[in-house]
Order: C-alpha cells, then sequence, then structure tokens
C-alpha cells in the first residue's frame, strides 16, 4: 500500500488568505451537489469571510493545520479546545471541527494522518475523548470516523442557508 506521509503544519494569521480559498473550496466540492445552490451560498457567505477566518485562527482555543505533500497544501484540519467547541465546551475534551482533503488527494489516507495526529494532540494533553460532528447523509465520513473507533452518542441541527439538517455527534473515548 502505498503511504503518502504528509507534513502537519500549524496555520497562522498569516494564513488567513490561503485557508479562506481552501476551505471554500473543499466545502463546496462536498456538499454542492447534495445541496440547493441558494442555501450553500447563504451558508457560505456568512462561515467563509475574511473576517471569520482571521477570528477563528485567532482564537487561543482553536488550531488549524495543514496536510502539506511534496510542498503542496493537501488539505486541512480544525481542532477546538474547551470554549472554543461549537457544542459541550468541554474542558476534558477536543472536537475535530473540521477534516478536509482536496478532491484529487483522495485515497491518499492524508484524512486518516490527520486524524491520527488530533487523537494524538488530545492524548498529549490527557483530555478524555474526542468528539466532532457529521452531517447524517454524509455516509463516507460516518463509516471513516466509526472505522477510527467514533459512535454516535447524540445529534444536534445545522441550519444550511434555510435547510434544516442534521449533524450525528460522535466520539471516541481516549484511555
Amino acid at each position: 500500500m502505498d503511504k503518502h506521509h504528509i507534513t502537519i503544519q500549524q496555520a497562522t494569521i498569516t494564513d488567513a488568505d490561503t485557508l479562506l480559498t481552501l476551505s471554500r473550496e473543499t466545502f463546496f466540492h462536498f456538499f454542492a451537489h447534495l445541496n440547493d445552490p441558494a442555501n450553500m451560498e447563504a451558508y457560505a457567505s456568512k462561515a467563509f469571510t475574511p473576517q471569520k477566518t482571521q477570528a477563528e485562527l485567532s482564537n487561543p482555543n482553536s488550531s488549524f493545520y495543514f496536510a502539506m505533500l511534496d510542498g503542496q497544501i493537501t488539505g486541512y484540519m480544525k481542532i477546538n479546545f474547551g470554549p472554543a467547541q461549537t457544542e459541550l465546551q468541554d474542558n476534558q475534551a477536543l472536537e475535530v471541527e473540521r477534516i478536509y482533503v482536496l478532491a484529487e488527494y483522495h485515497g491518499k489516507k492524508i484524512g486518516h494522518q490527520l486524524l491520527d495526529f488530533a487523537l494524538q494532540t488530545a492524548k498529549d494533553q490527557e483530555l478524555k475523548y474526542v468528539w466532532l460532528g457529521v452531517w447524517e447523509h454524509n455516509l463516507k465520513a460516518i463509516g471513516f470516523y466509526e472505522k477510527h473507533g467514533f459512535k454516535v452518542f447524540g445529534s444536534h441541527d445545522f441550519m444550511l442557508g434555510s435547510d434544516q439538517q442534521t449533524d450525528l455527534l460522535m466520539k471516541r473515548e481516549l484511555s
């Protein structure tokens, strides 16, 4: 099996434009064909702005990481601690808010390596579990997280424009 070993590099405020472009590109690639274009644009116009990206990068309880392969950014991950978590705000937990890999790099185990990095980060900080939210219709992602030991523990509503959707909340206990 050809393992493409990535370098994981933390993003800083100077990476805001790159991160914003990457965020929009991966979001539209994964979800545009499954959703109404107006709802996609309504959500993106609030979620992916220079101001919001800079604020997220400046939050001391959030970290963004780029997955680098041969000097190219192949994807990114956002993790949240304590008060920066989208829900729960549990100081004993780490939230993986986003893992996105560019389409042309799929199948190279980049998502696996990012998730392993998040799990190791949580273990290093002696946290009790890692959790995330995943769209109930994103069966590929649900399968990916289940393969990594995550189990569904709840759900919540997610508004994509005017479309109310359901995200499954999944977590993996760390021992």
